[in-house]
């Protein structure tokens, strides 16, 4: 889905981010910033989820998060509850409850395609 609001162009995939393309007054390319909004969960599918945020993005069970040690956070985000969440996510997520430091164990190497 596409929606264009002033000079920009935004796509709202199915993943739960937003990807903005800045575009110049000749409608080129000019500047790609991908913005990138918390991993929301399917709640009538498990209304416990530890990933549920309020309607201010607020964290709903910060304190399971920050009761878990560094390596049970990796676990969780590599192995567990966080497996299928993409690396955006995963890397607003642990910035969000302070373990910032933890993101070059929990994301996987992306491999992006060579630019043209």
């Amino acid at each position: 889905m596409g929606l264009k609001v002033g000079g920009f162009v935004a796509s709202i995939p199915a993943h739960n981010y937003i990807t903005v393309i800045s575009l110049d007054s000749w409608h080129s390319r000019s500047k790609i910033t991908v913005m990138t909004k918390f991993y929301s969960p399917n709640l009538g599918v498990n209304p416990e989820d530890p990933f549920a945020r309020d309607a201010e993005d607020k964290l709903v069970r910060r304190a399971y998060w920050l009761g878990l040690s560094d390596q049970s956070i990796v676990l969780a985000m590599t192995q567990g509850v966080g497996v299928n969440i993409p690396n955006d996510q995963k890397k607003a997520h642990l910035d969000d409850i302070g373990r910032g430091h933890l993101i070059d164990d929990v994301c996987r190497q992306e491999i992006l395609p060579p630019e043209t």
